[in-house]
C-alpha cells in the first residue's frame, strides 16, 4: 500500500471525512490494550517501535540494537511478526530456506545480523528464543501489541515526515494518537534531518529524545558520479533518492513502488533494461533486494546502510541497566 499524500498535509476535508473511522480505529486500539495481560519474559525485551504506519527507520534501529548488545556480550535474539510472510510461526528465520513471501522481507534483514524469530504470537516467539539461548530480545515492531511486556520502548520517528497530519487511521498515518503512544515510550529515536522540527518538540517532554542518521556502509566515495537508475519500495522512496544525491549520484531515473512491493521478473527485466538504454546501473535497498527474483538479484547493485548515533553515549545508557541484567541472566 501507498501512503496517500494528504496524510502528510494539513489535515484537510479528505482527513474530517474519514475522521469518524479513525474514531473506530482508535477505540479498537484502546480497547485491546485494556483487555490484554501483558506476557513477562525472563530476558530483557527492547521494543523498536513507531506511531505511524509506513517506515520510519525501524529495522536499522533494531540491527544497530543488536550489535551494540553483541558487542556486550549479549545474545540478542530479533523477534518480529513477519509482515506479509506466510510464516505463522514461532520459526527461527533461515534464509537458506526462507524467502521474503515465507517470512516478509525485514526478518531476512534482521537474520543477518541475529538470530530472528517470526511469530504473530508474540509471547510464543519470545518463549521459543529464550529456549534457543535468547539474553535479551529485541522486537522490531510490535509497539501496538500489548501481548508482552516491554522493558524498554523506543519510539522512531523520521525528523521530516514526523507524525504527517497527526491524524489516525484511515484519516492520517498515526496508529494510535500520539500523546497515547508517546505516555508508552521510554525515549524517542530521531532519524535523519529534523526539518520538521519534531526532534525540538518532544525534547520539551520528560522522555530522553536521540538523535540518529543512516550512513552508507562501507567507502562512501565510491558512489560518487555513478549513473544509477534507482528504483524503491519503501515507507518513503524519496529518502533513498534523497540519499543517493547526496553521496554525489547521477540518477537516470527514480522508480517509486509500494512499501513491501513484490517484484515480478517481467518489471525488473524492463527496469533492467531502461538502465542499460541509458548507460545506467540498476540500484535498489537491502529491504528491496530480498524481494527480488533469486535469478536478477545479481543484475541489481544495493546501497547498504547502517545507523549511526549523534550521541553514542546517550544509548548506551539506556541500554545498560539491560545488558547487565542480561548478562547476569544468561550467565
Amino acid at each position: 500500500m501507498k501512503a496517500p499524500g494528504f496524510w502528510y498535509r494539513r489535515a484537510g476535508a479528505m482527513a474530517m471525512l474519514l475522521d469518524p473511522a479513525a474514531a473506530v480505529f482508535e477505540l479498537g486500539g484502546l480497547v485491546r490494550h485494556r483487555l490484554a495481560t501483558p506476557h513477562k519474559a525472563a530476558v530483557p525485551v527492547i521494543c523498536v517501535g513507531n506511531l505511524v504506519a509506513g517506515g520510519a527507520g525501524k529495522t536499522p534501529i533494531a540491527i544497530a540494537l543488536c550489535r551494540r548488545l553483541q558487542a556486550a556480550g549479549v545474545d540478542a535474539h530479533v523477534l518480529t511478526r513477519g509482515y506479509r510472510g506466510r510464516e505463522r510461526g514461532p520459526v527461527l528465520v533461515d534464509p537458506g530456506r526462507h524467502g521474503a513471501r515465507d517470512v516478509g522481507d525485514e526478518p531476512l534483514l534482521l537474520s543477518a545480523h541475529a538470530p530472528t524469530w517470526v511469530a504473530r504470537d508474540r509471547p510464543a516467539g519470545a518463549e521459543a528464543a529464550i529456549a534457543a539461548g535468547a539474553g535479551a530480545i529485541v522486537m522490531d515492531d510490535g509497539f501496538q501489541n500489548p501481548t508482552l511486556a516491554k522493558d524498554l520502548s523506543l519510539l522512531v520517528v523520521d525528523g521530516q515526515a514526523a507524525f504527517g497530519n497527526g491524524r489516525v487511521i484511515p484519516a492520517g498515518p498515526l496508529r494510535e494518537p500520539i500523546g497515547r503512544g508517546l505516555a508508552r515510550a521510554d525515549a524517542v529515536v530521531v532519524m535523519g534531518e529534523d526539518t520538521s522540527g519534531i526532534g525540538r518538540l518532544l525534547g520539551e517532554g520528560p522522555r530522553p529524545v536521540l538523535f540518529a542518521d543512516l550512513v552508507v556502509e562501507g567507502e562512501a566515495e565510491r558512489w560518487r558520479g555513478q549513473k544509477l537508475l534507482a528504483f524503491a519500495g519503501i515507507g518513503r522512496p524519496e529518502k533513498f533518492f534523497d540519499m543517493l544525491l547526496r553521496l554525489g549520484c547521477r540518477l537516470d531515473a527514480r522508480i517509486a513502488f509500494p512499501d513491501h512491493h513484490v517484484y515480478q521478473p517481467d518489471e525488473v527485466m524492463r527496469m533492467i533494461d531502461l538502465a542499460a538504454a541509458g548507460g545506467a546501473a540498476l540500484v535498489t535497498t537491502a529491504k528491496d533486494f530480498v524481494r527480488l527474483p533469486a535469478d536478477v538479484q545479481p543484475l541489481v547493485r544495493v546501497l547498504a546502510v547502517r545507523v549511526a548515533w549523534r550521541d553514542d553515549g546517550a544509548i548506551d545508557r539506556l541500554l545498560g541497566p539491560l545488558a547487565g541484567g542480561a548478562q547476569g541472566g544468561t550467565g
